[in-house]
């Protein structure tokens, strides 16, 4: 199974990723074959072209109407199901066109059944997300990734006039991912590619450690002085992505905190998608006992845990700081202790089991049901996941 690294420094849109998944090996001809399923009145060329120097595939819809089509999500829904792609091609498709559909339903104002999408709606859009849904299949991409994205800066025109970069539909598909502006005044991420990429990846991260084997580059429509306007996918082995060593620590420190409140805010931290959390005493101004709380975190989880720093205790301020980190390969699988299943997990290195511990709920529900010892369910569980290698 395959990865797929985003490198959005340049934006992205649904053409651009068409090409850069086009350029990892997938033959035109089949693409377009697998494309005309849709029965839409476009044409598809697939060619490629230059971008600041850089090589690229250039991927072109053109429509074959004089007026793009209008469509509500019932509309899009009706031409998804009745094409012969895959049930997950499918899945995959409606689950990009239904947050596109949000998007553009809460910034006008509309229902969500009477909303139609304009720009992101024409048939070149059913291209480029069912194409992108199609492509990762295809592809046997497992895990997308994707890193903060470059939204440009100034103004575009729409049919709804003249609007802001990021106009607001593609500002509320962004909303929760690490995003910047540089080097070109542009619009530079468009709602149907901000809507796939949000859907497909599952993290937004500086590059990665990774060990990739190829790299596609896609072209966007234009050919800026300053950068390159290409996509690049890195792509290789699931198994060759590495945790991100880079992670932050969030704390805060208080001392009109009840532990009550404390202890409750370690599992909403958790839940909120905190690495780690812990409390530990410390001594504040006046001499007085205080807790200082310590959160680890991805980049992409920061302002959710922040925000609930605020939320959730007494503390009226919060520093952050990155780190680097080190795991170990983790794995999970049940071992049966006296007839009742127990979770362990496992932690490894090149393939080689260096930390075991069972799942303490488990050995807990074990150890009311047979009536015997924690420690001795956590022992038995261990030795259960040895024999079974």
């Amino acid at each position: 199974m395959k990865y797929a690294y985003f490198d959005g420094s340049s934006g992205l849109s649904g053409d651009m990723i068409l090409g850069a998944l086009l350029d990892l090996g997938v033959e035109p001809a089949r693409f377009k074959e697998k494309m005309a399923g849709l029965r839409l009145p476009v044409t598809i060329a697939v060619r490629r072209v230059r971008r600041c120097g850089l090589r690229a595939i250039k991927v072109d819809v053109r429509v074959g109407q004089s007026r793009p089509a209008h469509r509500t999500f019932a509309d899009v829904e009706r031409l998804v199901l009745r094409s012969r792609f895959s049930p997950a091609v499918k899945d995959r498709t409606m689950a990009i066109f239904k947050r596109l559909f949000r998007a553009e339903a809460k910034v006008h104002g509309h229902a969500f059944r009477s909303t139609h999408l304009h720009e992101a709606g024409a048939d070149d859009a059913l291209i480029d997300i069912a194409g992108s849904a199609w492509l990762a299949e295809t592809l046997d991409m497992g895990e997308f990734r994707c890193s903060p994205l470059n939204v440009g800066s100034g103004w575009v025109k729409t049919s709804h006039g003249v609007l802001p970069v990021p106009p607001p539909a593609v500002a509320e598909l962004l909303t929760g991912v690490p995003v910047y502006s540089a080097w070109v005044e542009s619009e530079l991420v468009t709602p149907t590619g901000a809507a796939i990429v949000t859907t497909l990846a599952g993290s937004f991260t500086r590059f990665p450690e990774l060990v990739y084997d190829r790299i596609g580059c896609g072209a966007g429509g234009r050919d800026f002085a300053q950068a390159p306007n290409v996509l690049r996918v890195f792509s290789g082995d699931v198994r060759h992505v590495r945790a991100e060593r880079r992670v932050f620590v969030i704390e805060a420190t208080m001392d009109d905190a009840s532990p009550q409140l404390l202890a409750h805010f370690i599992e909403t931290a958790l839940a909120e998608g905190a690495l780690d959390a812990t409390l530990s005493p410390v001594v504040m101004k006046k001499n007085r006992l205080g807790t200082k709380l310590t959160l680890l975190a991805a980049i992409d989880k920061m302002d959710g845990l922040i925000e609930a720093v605020f939320r959730e205790t007494t503390s009226i301020g919060v520093r952050y700081y990155p780190v680097e980190r080190r795991v170990l390969a983790r794995d999970s699988q049940t071992v049966r202790v006296a007839g009742r299943p127990v979770g362990v997990k496992v932690g490894s290195i090149g393939g080689r089991a260096v930390n075991v511990q069972p799942e303490y709920e488990d050995c807990l529900r074990a150890s009311r049901e047979t009536r015997r010892p924690v420690k001795e369910i956590a022992q038995r569980a261990v030795g259960a996941y040895f024999r079974k290698r």
